[in-house]
C-alpha cells in the first residue's frame, strides 16, 4: 500500500501541464523544475510518510511566489528553510500567506504536529497568471466555468489520498467559500465546510488583529484534531 506522501507526489506530478483557459490566462505549472520536484519529495517524505487519514484545508490556487515555486501549498522558499529545515536554491523572497500559515502551524504545535492531522492543498492545484500577476480561478466567470471540471476531478483524486469527509477547512471566507460550498452541495464531498479568513487578507488588511484570526485557526484545528485522537 502506498503511503500518503507517495500518493501526494503521484497526484501532483500527474497533473496536466496545461488547461483550457481564456487565451489571456496562463497556467502556473512548477512540476517540471528539478529543484521543485526535489524539495517536494523531501517535504512530503519528511511529514507525510504514513497512511493516516487527515483533514484537508483548501486554498484557492497556487501563486507565483509560494507553491508556484516550491510545489508545496502556502510554503515559500524562505520558510522551507526556516520552518521545515529544507535547503533549496530558490530566491528566498518571503510571501505573506506563507508567513501566516506557518504562524498557525507553530501555534498548533509545530509543522510536524500539524502534518499528523492536516494536509493543505487548493481547490485548483494549478495556479493561474494574467498580465504577469497572480490570478484566481473565480476572478473571471469564464475561467471559473472552464476549470470547474478540473477542480471537481482534483478534489475527488485528492480525497483518495486519505482525506476525512466529515469536514474540510476552506481557506478564504469570500469567493472561495461561496464557490466551494456550492460545489459541495452538488457533489457531497464533505459533511461540512468550515470557512476561515485567507492568510493574505489577514496580513494585508487585518494585521493589527492578526492574533484573533490566528486563534480562529488554532481553535478550529484543535477541535478537528480531537476527533481523530
Amino acid at each position: 500500500m502506498k503511503t500518503f506522501d507517495e500518493k501526494i507526489l503521484n497526484f501532483c506530478f500527474g497533473l496536466p501541464k496545461t488547461l483550457k483557459t481564456p487565451k489571456e490566462v496562463g497556467v502556473i505549472y512548477p512540476f517540471e523544475q528539478a529543484e521543485t520536484r526535489r524539495v517536494m519529495k523531501e517535504f512530503y517524505s519528511k511529514y507525510y510518510h504514513d497512511s493516516n487519514p487527515r483533514y484537508f484545508l483548501f486554498g484557492i490556487n497556487p501563486g507565483r511566489f509560494g507553491a508556484g515555486v516550491t510545489g508545496v501549498p502556502f510554503t515559500c522558499p524562505k520558510r522551507l528553510v526556516s520552518e521545515c529545515g529544507i535547503a533549496n536554491n530558490f530566491d528566498k523572497k518571503p510571501e505573506l500567506s506563507s508567513e501566516f500559515v506557518y504562524l498557525f502551524k507553530n501555534e498548533f504545535g509545530g509543522v510536524e504536529e500539524f502534518c499528523k492531522y492536516f494536509f493543505i492543498t487548493s481547490l485548483s492545484p494549478l495556479g493561474f497568471i494574467k498580465d504577469g500577476k497572480n490570478y484566481n480561478y473565480y476572478d473571471d466567470k469564464k475561467l471559473e466555468k472552464m476549470v470547474t471540471p478540473f477542480i471537481v476531478e482534483s478534489i475527488d483524486k485528492q480525497l483518495e489520498l486519505g482525506g476525512r469527509r466529515d469536514a474540510a477547512i476552506c481557506i478564504g471566507m469570500g469567493q472561495n467559500a461561496k464557490f466551494f460550498k456550492k460545489l459541495n452541495e452538488k457533489h457531497q464531498f464533505f459533511e461540512k465546510i468550515i470557512p476561515l479568513p485567507h492568510p493574505r487578507w489577514v496580513m494585508q488588511y487585518r494585521r493589527k488583529t492578526m492574533d484573533v484570526h490566528l486563534n480562529s485557526y488554532v481553535d478550529t484545528l484543535l477541535d478537528l484534531a480531537s476527533k481523530i485522537d
